[in-house]
C-alpha cells in the first residue's frame, strides 16, 4: 500500500460515520456495506457482525457517541488502512475492504 491522502470512497464513509454520529441514523449508515459484510473490531467485546442487518443492530444498540478525524491513510486496489482520532481522545485503525462502492468488510482496532 502506499501512503496517499485518504481515497474519496474512505473520505465519503468517515462523513457518513461522523453524520450518524450527531444525527443518530444509524440504518441509512448501515446501507454502505454490502447486504453480507462483516463488521469486526479487535480488542472489544463487540461483535462480530455479520450482515447488513446485524451491522446495522449493533449499531443501533450501541451506538457511537464521538466523531473521528482520518490522520492518515493507505489504499491499494479494494482496501483502505486509516488511522484516526477519536474527536475526544483516543486512537486507532480500520481495514477496509471494498466491493464497488459498498463496504464488504471492515476491521476496527483501537488504540
Amino acid at each position: 500500500m502506499s501512503e496517499k491522502p485518504i481515497s474519496e470512497r474512505a473520505a465519503r464513509h468517515m462523513a457518513a460515520f461522523n453524520d450518524s454520529v450527531r444525527s443518530g441514523d444509524w440504518a441509512a449508515f448501515a446501507d454502505r456495506f454490502t447486504p453480507d459484510a462483516v463488521m469486526r473490531f479487535t480488542g472489544m467485546p463487540v461483535g462480530p457482525f455479520t450482515g447488513r442487518a446485524a451491522i446495522a443492530a449493533g449499531y443501533a444498540a450501541q451506538p457511537p457517541s464521538d466523531t473521528l478525524t482520518v490522520t492518515s491513510g493507505l489504499s491499494s486496489g479494494d482496501t483502505d488502512e486509516l488511522r484516526f482520532a477519536w474527536d475526544n481522545g483516543g486512537t486507532g485503525t480500520m481495514l477496509l475492504r471494498w466491493s464497488d462502492d459498498l463496504v464488504a468488510e471492515l476491521t476496527v482496532t483501537f488504540g
